[in-house]
Formats: C-alpha cells, sequence, structure tokens
C-alpha cells in the first residue's frame, strides 16, 4: 500500500463524501478507492468511515486521522514547491475565511484574476463575520478585521484603513449634519453588536467619547450596511466597506475634521500548522488588492 496515495485518496473522500467522487478526481474506478480505503483501515486497525444512506462521513478516529494528513499532504506538498521553485503555479484546494460585505465588495471581485494565475487551484471562501476555528474547519488563511484576540494564531498585517462616521445625504437632510461629536446622541445611530457604543474622537490632540444610541442594531456588516443606504441613520465604519458609495456621493463622511482609531486588516493562519504556499500567496494577492482599495478611498 502507497501510504502517501492512501492518505491523499481517503483526504478526497472525505472531502467529497463519496468514493466515486474521489474516483473521478483520481482517474480510477470506485473499487479501486474502496479498496485502498479498507488497506488503510486494515493497516491502521481502526473504521475510519460511516457507510449510510446520506454518504460517508468519517468517525471519530477518521477525523483525527483527517486533520493529520492533511497537514502532512500539505507539507509535503509545499516540500515540493520549495523544492522546484516559488515560481511553481500553485495547486489543490485553498480554504479561506472572510467577513461577508469585505469579501463581497473587495476579495471576490478580484478573484478571476488569482485563479487565472493558478489554474490548478481551487478556492473555498467561508463567509461569517464572526471568528471560527479555524483548525477544526480546515482554513488555510482567514482575512479578519479589528482586535485580534487569539494570541495563539499567526498573523500578519495586511492593511491599515480609515474609519469614519457615515451616512447619507437623505439622513442628514432630515436630521441635520452633526458638526461635533457632542452632536451624537441627538442622532439615530445604526449599532454594529461587535462594536462599543462609546465612539472615541481625536482632534488636535483633544479626545471626546460619547455614548450613542439607536433603535436599530444588526449583528453583521452587510445588515449595517443595508441600514444606512436605507436612510435610517448615521454609524462608524471603515471606509472600505462603503468605497463605491464615497466614490459616487451615495453616502457622505460627517465630523471629518476629528480622526477615528484606525482598523487593521489582518491574515491569521491556524496556529500549529505550516503555513502553505498557498496562503502565503493569496495573502500577498490580498495585500496587493488593498493596495488598490486604499488608493480609491482616500
Amino acid at each position: 500500500m502507497d501510504r502517501y496515495q492512501a492518505m491523499a485518496t481517503f483526504i478526497r473522500v472525505v472531502d467529497t463524501g463519496s468514493f466515486s467522487a474521489a474516483a473521478r478526481h483520481f482517474g480510477v474506478g470506485q473499487p479501486a478507492v474502496s479498496k485502498t480505503i479498507a488497506q488503510l483501515e486494515a493497516h491502521l486497525q481502526v473504521s475510519l468511515l460511516i457507510r449510510s444512506t446520506h454518504g460517508l462521513t468519517a468517525t471519530e478516529a477518521g477525523q483525527n486521522f483527517y486533520d493529520r494528513a492533511r497537514n502532512a499532504i500539505q507539507e509535503a506538498d509545499e516540500a515540493e514547491l520549495a523544492a522546484k521553485g516559488a515560481g511553481t503555479a500553485l495547486s489543490g484546494r485553498l480554504r479561506v475565511s472572510a467577513a461577508t460585505t469585505f469579501a463581497r465588495l473587495h476579495i471576490i471581485p478580484e478573484l478571476p484574476r488569482f485563479l487565472e494565475e493558478h489554474p490548478h487551484l481551487t478556492v473555498e471562501i467561508l463567509l461569517d463575520d464572526r471568528m471560527i476555528d479555524l483548525v477544526a474547519e480546515g482554513v488555510d488563511i482567514s482575512l479578519r478585521m479589528g482586535t485580534l484576540a487569539d494570541s495563539t494564531a499567526i498573523t500578519r498585517k495586511i492593511a491599515t484603513g480609515r474609519r469614519s462616521v457615515l451616512a447619507t445625504p437623505a439622513y442628514l437632510n432630515q436630521a441635520g449634519t452633526p458638526r461635533s461629536p457632542a452632536d451624537l446622541p441627538n442622532h439615530e445611530a445604526i449599532i454594529y453588536s461587535q462594536l462599543p457604543t462609546v465612539w472615541s474622537f481625536l482632534r488636535d490632540g483633544a479626545a471626546i467619547s460619547v455614548s450613542v444610541s439607536g433603535r436599530l442594531r444588526v449583528s453583521a456588516a452587510e445588515g449595517l450596511r443595508a441600514a444606512v443606504l436605507a436612510n435610517m441613520g448615521l454609524t462608524i465604519a471603515s471606509d472600505w466597506m462603503f468605497v463605491p458609495e464615497l466614490e459616487d456621493g451615495t453616502v457622505v463622511r460627517v465630523l471629518d475634521a476629528w480622526s477615528l482609531p484606525s482598523i487593521d486588516l489582518w491574515a491569521v493562519f491556524p496556529a500549529g500548522r505550516m503555513i502553505t504556499a498557498k496562503a502565503r500567496q493569496f495573502a500577498a494577492f490580498v495585500e496587493n488588492v488593498m493596495k488598490t482599495v486604499h488608493a480609491s478611498s482616500s
């Protein structure tokens, strides 16, 4: 039994949930895949898969083996890439986690260029505004903004962006334009539940903090965008979140003379695992994308 091929076959079976799909991937018959898995189970003396009418899923032992086998395969692939040279095209699967709105506005529209450069690579993007367990979800790289809670993760700062108080002209025509942070308690604030309701500003070395309130609280940035564009109030957000609207005037900055703490974009890699060439090159790709976004939002 070729142990490397057996691990690769098992990983493909778990990823696809099917012997036949794994067989098509490797260009062999389904009986050959079944035989390989049976030999692997006999070698390990454990059952790796549960077979049911819903397909194939890993047992507890199978999931443990899958996690370690996947890491081993990735490290072997990395070793080959290093030996062949950095110019070698990427292949396999890249699993990315990213905040929904950020990915929709800035990453997904640019993906065709990245995929064209790497025709043998597939990308899977998990869209979620919350931090997830990167190891448990098999994520190669996560794109996150703000303060990072996990001190054990491997991180790389990709970009730093501006944060502003934003609203539509229609809302400001109705409610008036605040002239200083002290005016904000008189306005309808759209509250993003992942951020505090005390907003802190700085001007000429002087700091001021104000407590804001509003009738709408949202848990995801996509909801925040929708509420602002529906003229429901003003909010604090990264300019990245409203680049198209800031360019065409649909959304405007207020209190421009006052500065807010900036926001950082991070590439986060799972702790305890080797950073893959795929993840490193994707981080570099995003960094280049954000240079263009930063120029357009300045």
